[in-house]
């Protein structure tokens, strides 16, 4: 600590309670020095597993009906999922009943293998199985117990008592699945709790699991290693899941899965170096619904490979629906900054960041050959289009917006593209209505306040001219309306602009001077969307239904102006521009 940097004073905590001294560090990290998963990359999916049926459903304050969980099914295996956990049909009825619907109504798709849950008890496993009767691939997925707080004060039983426990559960799931031999068994077991579990014994109730289903001699084997309550960093977990590779027996005939929570606010994390670490699988829940803070969201973790360029082999390209029918289901409402789908999460208030959009999406418009499509586009990790979203999530405005993001709306939705001068100088005039309304504006009120102020000004109106070229000098006469008068102007310039800034001038007695000026063309596909007869005097406008705008800024007496003219033809829209700046001076 240098000496001009003084730390502050410890803040006092308004009550004795809370007290950091009554929590101790993390106690279960494997030693290993020689970690490999830190220089490691995911270059491929793992296995998927939903766990929202079973982990996500005895989480809901009101769990899910029969009805919902099979929309829930049916969303599973639209989006790709090959492994789905369906509940615990040993704890109830409708749990039952949901696994006999599914099998006996022909719902399971060849290429779909369901999952369910049990404890390792006896009269539960055999319910479970008999709930499988008939299913041409089933995984039984046995727990219990192993951590320490769970051994000591749940339990109060010793190493060996607790290993016992998985053993038997392993023998009695074995014995139980011979009797339906039609049936394609894959067994799972999980010590729960295994991240508050020393790592070599975890190992060991494992070792023992397998030494009763033998998974070398062919027999289907998950072992599942969850972060019931995340209780360490991810890099720690990432640990304790390369030492548990490095150790267990058959690492190369069983497949290892894990299944993280979020107390933490890290599951995904966990998630994903704990495949770096050597894990096959993941289990997790489509926008992460579990138990307390919740289980690892599938679906971000998913999109975070999808965004480095890795195949995740899950289809959300309608994230519209998943969100719908999610949240339906669970009767839970999302947040709008929830990672890819949250209403706000495409959505740029700054008008710093909104500006670096709108000219990342022009570049890459411009150098089309040279971006390939590969996307690559400041402050947005994806395409919003790529899930179902689009362009108008991105900008949004209120009182801390800028210039970029009015001008990305009025580009992209009413075919206005403002040069940057007069982009400085809506932006303050939106910035000024926002915060008299103190909320969002709409894209509406924009266009509104954008009419208001540039274009439906009444002092002043263009009423018939001529245009003429003598000698190189270019004439201008015509008659402009100024309130209730009908004045005569005539100038000469370089062009009719100029030639009109000069008649203008000359009636007005004010010193009248070009300092910018932009034109260009609105489409008729973009025409169509705005009201043109509150724009433009219906007889200029001319039949193909293209029309010119125009931006010119005037300085007025030494203080700049903006205005902008629209019609049918180019000399008419800049003549009509610059009496809107003119009307802004008085």
């Amino acid at each position: 600590m240098t000496d001009s940097f003084t730390k502050p004073a410890k803040i006092k905590p308004k009550h004795d309670a809370f007290n950091h001294q009554n929590y101790r560090p993390f106690a279960f990290a494997p030693r290993l020095p020689d970690r490999t998963w830190a220089d490691k990359t995911i270059t491929q999916a793992p296995i998927w597993a939903s766990v929202d049926l079973r982990d996500g459903n005895q989480a809901l304050i009101d769990p899910m009906t029969i009805e919902q969980k099979m929309q829930f099914f049916k969303l599973l295996v639209d989006m790709g999922f090959k492994e789905i956990e369906i509940g615990f049909p040993s704890a109830a009825q409708v749990e039952f009943d949901f696994a006999r619907k599914l099998i006996e109504e022909n719902h399971i798709p060849d290429d779909v293998t369901i999952q369910v849950l049990v404890q390792a008890r006896e009269h539960l496993i055999k319910r479970t199985v008999e709930a499988l009767d008939g299913v041409h691939r089933a995984i039984v997925h046995v727990y219990n117990s192993t951590s320490v707080v769970q051994r000591t004060k749940v339990y109060g039983k010793s190493k060996d008592e607790i290993k016992a426990i998985a053993v038997n559960g392993a023998k009695m799931v074995q014995d139980y699945a011979k009797q339906y031999p039609d049936t394609e068994w894959v067994f799972q077991y999980s010590p729960e709790s295994f991240s508050q579990t020393e790592t070599d014994f975890a190992i060991e109730v494992c070792d023992a699991v397998n030494d009763v289903w033998q998974p070398a001699s062919g027999q289907g084997v998950i072992i599942n290693l969850p972060a019931t309550v995340e209780a360490s960093m991810p890099n720690i977990f990432a640990d304790q899941v390369e030492y548990f590779c490095r150790h267990v027996k058959d690492r190369e005939h069983i497949i290892i899965s894990l299944h993280t929570h979020n107390d933490r606010g890290c599951a995904i994390a966990a998630a994903e170096l704990g495949v770096l670490a050597g894990a096959d699988r993941i289990e997790g829940t489509l926008l992460g619904n579990g138990e307390r803070t919740g289980n690892m969201d599938i679906m971000v973790m998913a999109m975070n490979l999808y965004s480095q360029g890795v195949d995740p082999e899950l289809d959300f390209s309608d994230m519209n629906r998943m969100v719908q029918v999610v949240s339906e289901c669970n009767n839970l409402p999302l947040h709008p900054r929830h990672p890819y789908v949250g209403e706000l999460v495409f959505t740029a208030f700054s008008g710093s960041h909104q500006a670096a959009i709108k000219k990342s999406l022009d570049y890459n418009e411009q150098h089309a050959d040279e971006t390939q499509n590969i996307w690559d586009v400041a402050y947005l990790p994806i395409n919003p289009t790529d899930i179902g979203r689009s362009y108008q999530d991105v900008v949004r405005i209120n009182s801390q917006s800028g210039k970029g993001g009015v001008a990305y709306i009025l580009q992209r939705d009413y075919g206005f593209n403002l040069p940057r001068w007069m982009q400085i100088d809506f932006s303050r005039v939106v910035q000024n209505e926002a915060e008299n309304k103190a909320r969002e504006l709409q894209n509406d009120e924009i266009l509104q306040t954008f009419m208001d102020t540039y274009l439906k000004q009444d002092r002043f109106e263009l009423a018939d001219y001529s245009v003429s070229n003598k000698s190189g000098e270019v004439q201008f006469t015509g008659e402009v309306k100024m309130d209730e008068d009908v004045i005569q102007i005539a100038g000469t310039g370089n062009g009719p602009l100029s030639s009109f800034i000069d008649g203008m001038a000359q009636h007005t007695g004010k010193s009248l001077s070009i300092t910018n000026y932009s034109e260009h063309a609105i489409a008729p596909e973009q025409a169509e969307r705005l009201d043109y007869g509150q724009m433009i005097d219906a007889d200029l406008q001319d039949k193909t239904g293209a029309n010119a705008v125009a931006y010119i800024q005037l300085n007025v007496d030494g203080t700049i102006y903006s205005g902008i003219g629209t019609a049918s033809s180019t000399v008419s829209a800049m003549l009509g521009g610059a009496l809107s700046a003119l009307a802004q001076s008085i």
